[in-house]
């Protein structure tokens, strides 16, 4: 049963979802939807990402809420940046990050925390996952920039996931 339908709840989706777009159930619909149901799971069960294992569940929460904090500050700092543009221009930079951090989950994880947060843009991964290359808007102190950055989000994301 796992072979023919290897996620269940996709297939569902998919047939429900080729039903509702073609606003039909006619027998033909009917069986275009159970074929793209069953085969498209199938056929694209090699592109499904590993099952991620989370390790320490309570440090999410933490995690959370610290980058909620660091997206309101962030939005401060980058308005501040932008109103006094004409003045004191920001000092945008490229940071070269080391990275510790493996695991493709906590790597996705973490791509979407520095899309969140503004003032920082996920520019390139090196290809053996050494080293993160990110656009900060305004940058005052790299070094500690960097301590901050690891600290804050790749620490406990290396926590949950390895």
């Amino acid at each position: 049963m796992n072979r023919l339908l290897p996620a269940p709840l996709l297939s569902i989706a998919l047939f429900v979802l080729w039903l509702l777009l073609n606003l039909s159930v006619s027998p033909g619909n009917l069986l275009l939807g159970a074929l793209l149901g069953i085969l498209a799971p199938i056929l694209m069960a090699p592109l499904r990402p590993q099952h991620a294992h989370v390790r320490r569940p309570w440090v999410i929460a933490k995690l959370i809420g610290r980058v909620g904090l660091d997206v309101i500050h962030s939005n401060l700092q980058v308005a501040r940046g932008v109103l006094r543009a004409g003045s004191t221009p920001p000092r945008s930079a490229f940071v070269h990050i080391p990275l510790n951090l493996r695991d493709a989950h906590g790597l996705a994880a973490l791509s979407m925390i520095t899309t969140v947060v503004p003032g920082t843009i996920w520019s390139e991964l090196a290809l053996d996952r050494s080293v993160l290359l990110l656009h900060v808007f305004d940058l005052d102190d790299e070094p500690a920039f960097i301590e901050h950055f690891k600290h804050t989000y790749e620490r406990p994301l290396m926590e949950i996931f390895e």
